[in-house]
């Protein structure tokens, strides 16, 4: 995925690291390295990157500092040796927090997360299928039912059909869940071979589990980091 970064760190090996890791695993264009929060400032003022890989302990100026003066535009990675700022970084613009030294595991799994997460804003601007008040019909049996968007609950796949699943219905048509699954769009995310949900039926997450009505859905590792991005946009 082609995205743009900069690097703002006062470390020039903690620099170079990161470098050689995002110019030997990823196609993002590095725009720049600043070593100090004012250089980035300035550099900030005529680019805009996509997001930017922002260390914590700085002099004049901290990463939490800088953090705070950007606009809620700029998507932000922590970069750091202290564990104890991440709860913290997630009240600014954050998608992944990597704690220092950076390995290689965790820099590929940071990077499918940030890919992740503007995938997910992508297909949020481009929807295949119109989402709100529109509808569509379903073929069951010898009846065609129409069914609003925003009605679904979630889409169950069963080999090589779907039940589509309402408060008010429970519906099962012949389709493959992949074939619905590149039709759609968030809210409607996929979070398990056998799932895909509409997030604005959510009740609540917790320990990879989705609960909607009374629904209790899995979320495997395959989907997750992807989940979590279309998640991350409204954790307030």
């Amino acid at each position: 995925m082609n995205l743009s970064c900069i690097i703002i760190d006062d470390e020039p090996n903690a620099v170079n690291l990161l470098e050689i890791l995002v110019n030997q695993n990823t196609k993002w264009e590095l725009l720049a390295k600043c070593y100090d929060a004012l250089e980035a400032m300035v550099f900030l003022k005529d680019h805009k990157p996509d997001f930017i890989f922002l260390d914590i302990n700085m002099p004049q100026l901290t990463g939490m500092e800088l953090a705070g003066l950007l606009s809620k535009e700029t998507k932000i990675v922590f970069t750091t040796a202290y564990s104890e700022y991440a709860a913290e970084s997630y009240s600014f613009q954050t998608i992944d927090y990597l704690l220092k030294p950076i390995t290689l595991k965790r820099f590929l799994a940071a990077m499918q997360k940030i890919e992740a997460y503007f995938c997910s804003r992508a297909d949020n601007e481009k929807l295949l299928i119109p989402t709100g008040s529109e509808y569509f019909f379903v073929k069951s049996g010898k009846e065609l039912r129409r069914i609003l968007l925003e009605d679904i609950q979630y889409f169950e796949g069963e080999k090589e059909y779907v039940r589509v699943v309402t408060a008010a219905s429970q519906i099962l048509i012949y389709r493959r869940l992949k074939d619905i699954d590149e039709q759609l769009a968030p809210p409607f995310v996929r979070v398990h071979n056998s799932y895909i949900v509409n997030t604005k039926q959510l009740n609540k997450i917790q320990d990879n589990h989705i609960y909607i009505a009374n629904k209790q859905i899995p979320v495997s590792e395959k989907f997750k980091d992807r989940f979590m991005a279309v998640i991350q946009q409204r954790i307030f």
